[in-house]
Parts: C-alpha cells; sequence; structure tokens
C-alpha cells in the first residue's frame, strides 16, 4: 500500500475522533506494533515467538495480519528477505531478545546485499536493564543493536509506547527508499506487555522519497553516450527492483548497445535479445568485450566480485555508474557516478540522448559483435567435458512453468544458473551463506499462492534448512524442493582438490532426504538425470509441498580469470 503525501493534516471524521477518545481496553505496546504495521499497509508477518516478544505475538490473534511462523529465526529472515524480493513491499520480521535476534543476522546480511525491504522488529530485555550494565536478564547483551548496526540500513529504538508507531513508519519508510534493505527496530519486554490508553493507530504515511538523477551528470552521461562508438551495458538487480527493464530496453535499442545482466539482474533485458550478452560475466570473453567498450554504462550494480569476473575487469573506455547505493558508486572503478534510483536514471537518459545517426549499421555491428561473443562462450564450454550439467540445468528450465519464481541455495547448480539461468533467479549470493532457497522459496509462495515455486539446494545446504519442512506442510505452501545430493560441500571439495589436491571437512554423512521428507508429510521422490524434467514437472504441477532428490556429481566450468596453467 502507499500513500500520498499531505499538505494539509489529516482530519478525523466524528466517528474517528470519537473512537480516538475511547481505544479499546486490554491493548498493550504490542498492539501498537501490529496496528503500525496493519496502517501502513502489511498484511503477511514472518517470525519465531520467544519470552520478551510474547506481547507482539498476542497482539497479532487480534489482528488482521497473517503470520507465518517457521522453525529457525534465519529461516524466517530469509523467508522475510524472498517476500520482500518477490513483492517489493516491506516484509515484517518479528523477533525475541538474545539468540533470537542474533540467529537472524546471516539472512539480515543476504537481504542487505541483495537490497531486500526487511522490518525486523526485536523484543529487548526490560527497560531497566538497558545501558550496558550486567544485569542477568535471560537474552541479555550488552548492545544488542550494535550487532545489526553494520548490517542493517537503519537502527530504530523505542523506549516508550507513544514511540513505536513512529518508529516504525520511520523503519519502513528507510526500508522502501533505494536502494531497498534491512531495516531494524527493537522494543523492551515491559514496553510490549504494558497496557496502554493510546488510540489505535490510524493509516500512516511511509512513502519513500525518489532518487532523482542530478540533471547536471545525467547531462555529461547523455553527451558521452551520444558520442560513443562501442557503447555497452552491464544491468545489474538495480534495474529490476526499480521495474525499470522497459527503459533499459528502449535505451539499449536507442544506442545499439549490447547488455550483459548479473546474476540479480537476470530478467532486466530479453535473454534472446539480438543484443543481449546474456549473463556470462564469469567468461573472459565477455570480459574482453566489455572492456574495449570505449562508454559503459553500468545500472543497478556495483561492479562486485561475481560481475567482474573476480576484479580481473579493467574497463579501457569512460565508464558511467548508475547506483542508488551511494556506498558501491565508484567504489571498485573511476567513473561518471551518478547517485540516483535506476528508473528514473533511465528514464532522463531515453529523454536526453539522441538516436543514433548511423543506428541501423551500428545496431547490425553489435548485433554481430553479440553472436561472436556468445558463440565463443559455447566453444569454451563445449571444449570441457560439461554436458551433464547443461543437461540437468535444461530439464529444470523445462520443468518450471514460466512464471514460476525459483530460489537458489549456495550449490554448484546454482553457481552454473548464476551464468546459464536465462530468465529471473533469486539466489543467496548477495552474502553467500548456505541455506537460502528452501525458506526464501517458501516466503515466495506466502507471497503468490496462485504459483507453484521452486527452491535448489545441495544436500550440504539443505540440512540448514531441513526443519521447514514443517513449515512447508503446516501453510501447505506449494514449493517443489529439488535437492541435488552429492555427498558434501561439492564446489568446496572441487576448490580443495584444485588447490591442494585433497579435501578436509568436505564429505557429509546426510540423511535419507526422501525417507526424511515422507515423516513430514512431504511428497519426495528420487530421480536420476534422465527423469529428472519429467519428476520434477509432476512434483510441481501438484498443489502442496514436495521434495525431489537428484542424486549427482556435478563439476563447475573452468574458471576463465586465472592464469594459463594455475
Amino acid at each position: 500500500m502507499t500513500h500520498d503525501h499531505h499538505d494539509e493534516p489529516v482530519r478525523l471524521t466524528p466517528e474517528q475522533t470519537a473512537a480516538a477518545l475511547a481505544p479499546p481496553a486490554g491493548r498493550t505496546g504490542g498492539d501498537l506494533v501490529v496496528e503500525s504495521l496493519y496502517g501502513l499497509g502489511a498484511t503477511t508477518v514472518f517470525g519465531l515467538p520467544g519470552q520478551h516478544a510474547l506481547g507482539m505475538f498476542d497482539a497479532l490473534r487480534r489482528s488482521d495480519l497473517a503470520y507465518i511462523g517457521l522453525r529457525v529465526e534465519n529461516n524466517a529472515g530469509f523467508a522475510a528477505d524472498a517476500y520482500g524480493r518477490v513483492t517489493g513491499e516491506v516484509a515484517p520480521l518479528m523477533l525475541s531478545t538474545g539468540p533470537g535476534a542474533l540467529t537472524s543476522l546471516a539472512a539480515l546480511q543476504e537481504a542487505a546485499a541483495a537490497s531486500a525491504p526487511v522490518l525486523a522488529i526485536s523484543s529487548q530485555v526490560p527497560s531497566a536493564g538497558l545501558g550496558g550494565g550486567r544485569h542477568g536478564y535471560l537474552h541479555e547483551l550488552r548492545d544488542q543493536q550494535a550487532s545489526f548496526r553494520d548490517i542493517v540500513k537503519s537502527v530504530h529504538t523505542v523506549r516508550t509506547a507513544s514511540q513505536i508507531p513512529s518508529a516504525i513508519a520511520a523503519a519502513w519508510e528507510s526500508a522502501l527508499t533505494a536502494p531497498h534493505g534491512p531495516v531494524w527496530v527493537e522494543i523492551p519486554q515491559d514496553v510490549l506487555l504494558a497496557e496502554t490508553t493510546l488510540p489505535v493507530v490510524s493509516a500512516m504515511d511511509a512513502t519513500p522519497r525518489d532518487l532523482d538523477p542530478r540533471p547536471e551528470l545525467t547531462a555529461v552521461a547523455a553527451h558521452l553516450l551520444s558520442q560513443a562508438a562501442r557503447p555497452a551495458i552491464i544491468a545489474g538487480g538495480g534495474v529490476v527492483r526499480a521495474d525499470a527493464a522497459g527503459k533499459l530496453r528502449a535505451l539499449a535499442e536507442k544506442l545499439a548497445a549490447p547488455v550483459v545482466t548479473t546474476c540479480g539482474g537476470k530478467g532486466a533485458f530479453p535473454w534472446e535479445h539480438p543484443l543481449s550478452l546474456q549473463s556470462w560475466l564469469e567468461d573472459r570473453h565477455t570480459t574482453d568485450f566489455l572492456e574495449d567498450a570505449d562508454v559503459l554504462l553500468v545500472v543497478g550494480s556495483g561492479l562486485g566480485e561475481l560481475t567482474s569476473n573476480y576484479h580481473t575487469f579493467r574497463p579501457r573506455g569512460r565508464v558511467i555508474h548508475i547506483e542508488a547505493d551511494l556506498g558501491k558508486l565508484e567504489s571498485n572503478h573511476p567513473a561518471l557516478g551518478i547517485h540516483a534510483d535506476a528508473r528514473t536514471a533511465l528514464a532522463a537518459l531515453l529523454d536526453s540522448v539522441p538516436e543514433r545517426t548511423d543506428l541501423q549499421a551500428a545496431s547490425a555491428a553489435a548485433t554481430a559483435s553479440v553472436r561472436t561473443v556468445l558463440e565463443r562462450v559455447r566453444a569454451r564450454l563445449a571444449a570441457q567435458d560439461l554436458s551433464v550439467e547443461q543437461r540437468i540445468l535444461a530439464s529444470v528450465r523445462d520443468a518450471l512453468p514460466m512464471t514460476s519464481p525459483s530460489f537458489w541455495d549456495m550449490t554448484i547448480l546454482a553457481y552454473w544458473a548464476w551464468s546459464a539461468w536465462p530468465g529471473p533467479m533469486h539466489s543467496g549470493q548477495g552474502a553467500g551463506g548456505l541455506g537460502y532457497g528452501f525458506p526464501a522459496a517458501l516466503g515466495a509462495a506466502v507471497a503468490d499462492r496462485t504459483k507453484p515455486v521452486l527452491a535448489v539446494s545441495g544436500d550440504g545446504g539443505a540440512m540448514y534448512s531441513i526443519a521447514e519442512l514443517a513449515t512447508a506442510r503446516q501453510y501447505d505452501l506449494s514449493v517443489t524442493w529439488l535437492i541435488v545430493d552429492d555427498g558434501g560441500y561439492g564446489i568446496l571439495r572441487e576448490y580443495m582438490t584444485d588447490a591442494y589436491g585433497e579435501t578436509t571437512g568436505t564429505e557429509l554423512a546426510r540423511p535419507d532426504f526422501v525417507a526424511l521428507a515422507e515423516s513430514f508429510g512431504v511428497p519426495a521422490t528420487r530421480t536420476s538425470i534422465d527423469a529428472l524434467r519429467d519428476d520434477l514437472a509432476k512434483a510441481l504441477a501438484t498443489p502442496g509441498p514436495s521434495v525431489v532428490v537428484l542424486p549427482a556429481l556435478l563439476k563447475m566450468f573452468a574458471p576463465s580469470h586465472l592464469p594459463e596453467g594455475s
């Protein structure tokens, strides 16, 4: 729900005024929390209760908010992250003090890296225990918010009941201001439990601020692009979050500029478009092509480790960097830095850049160059023994309905998908922790129950989130979980073997995943490479949760950023 800014104060009707003067009895600080969330437009809350947070959870049952309870706080954070990613709306996450709050840290780091708008609301020890003393309260930390301050966009502390609505509204606005990201609110236990006579919270305005480009920078960028003979574009996740794919395509076609999308930027540009370099950023042929551009436009990407082919990328032309996250602007390469939301910046460039006078010839040359790069990428892959991996990925793509989202854990098949998956995908690649895929898929299924959702994990990552099979069953969420079982941490096995000739700590005992899933009441199938497409399609077509286990030992394509022979 969005609200318009008002020049005049909102005036209550006589009925509303009467209700404000006589609020219902029995309300607490917890009610102010859920009323604030509802007044801001929330419909769904994720979380896990704990002793200090019971005031919030008690208030939930008196509200119209839907509650989705997971079994581990980190998984609840991943579910909220995915809900925020697929809806673009704030995803409230309720947590308890100390261990409960700290267990969510890895999920909030992923939300920060992926710019997912998660609003974490945690309880605190009673007010008398705040201030850094050692009072011996259950769950006590000397400075709980200090653990989160370096991860979230903003921290909002509450010390009295009257502060709750404003603190939550400020956090909500922060979460949705470009770049989106997680925010932290904490409220002492006694404030949540104390009865309140404050009026019921009405609808609040927390409209995020627009982040528009400075016009003088747009003018310079437009001039550079209009003079470019060989422009190219890198499109990141900021384009997707800003819903700017249409503007990106129009600008690329106007400039005859090839476009490569990052993992997070998949979906920002049509995969089969003649100007599409797809997502082969970890291939040296793509890196070489981008380095040769005389003007490179980077939109909504920080040019981090993967996008820069492990920091081997050395652009020789001018770089224009459009980025909503000020800390990422020019952080890796000198550029004309434009601090702006991708949508408004691309719109300004579209209005300012003239169409090329040699557009037809330039488009022909650009599309020929794109074909050459992609042919070289395919030839490099064909020279390696990787037919099994490519076949598995194709089977997964064929089985998944085109409109269904997919969520990928840190596993070899996901590493392939970052480059080879032909459409939008979501992964834990931002922070790189294990356990993202399945709980994130549950969050997406909550957001839209009309379509099945795919989760992909390895057997190692699956063990981080196996408890959430109970959540999937309890809420009857239509998530199909593909577990690629290679008996260990496959990518780490490969890294260690390449580096040291041996492995340590990578080989894992694991359960019978089919029997384990069935013990939760979740249907499960053990499949093979030949049967994968049909088994996965059948599971996705069946309402409710399901598990498909594929025993397979996969390999990565050879890195192209290392010196020959290394």
